[in-house]
């Protein structure tokens, strides 16, 4: 076993949860809706750096594992959620907003891949 890089990404995802919580708090401080603006927006960046970082990799077959290790799986692992968009879904549902947890479903996954495609585009000129 490598402890080296269990730690890479334990102290990235460290980072990663920090960064979600602080920018969760930030944007529902700012927004204040029942819709959960704060986790679309740590999934969205998230997945845009996830996408900076496949597409560096790709292109840049000298990067360090360690980099992706860090940030890939990670910061990104710590900083998106899956498991809160999961929870504020079924939340929605069980406050009779079916339509905006749909909607809510919808934009994560949709805005998710794009940001993600976006991410990987950019990435061809860096």
């Amino acid at each position: 076993m490598d402890f080296y890089k269990f730690f890479l990404v334990g102290s990235g995802g460290l980072l990663g949860s920090i960064a979600r919580y602080a920018t969760v708090r930030s944007v529902s401080e700012k927004i204040q809706a029942a819709f959960p603006y704060g986790t679309l927006t740590v999934n969205i960046v998230g997945s845009f750096i996830l996408g900076l970082v496949y597409g560096l990799a790709l292109r840049k077959t000298d990067m360090n594992e360690d980099v992706k290790l860090f940030l890939g799986v990670g910061f990104c692992g710590g900083y998106t959620t899956f498991s809160s968009l999961a929870w504020e879904s079924v939340s929605l549902f069980n406050q009779k907003m079916a339509g905006t947890s749909l909607l809510y479903i919808g934009a994560s996954l949709a805005t998710g891949i794009l940001a993600l495609v976006i991410g990987i585009w950019l990435s061809r000129f860096l």
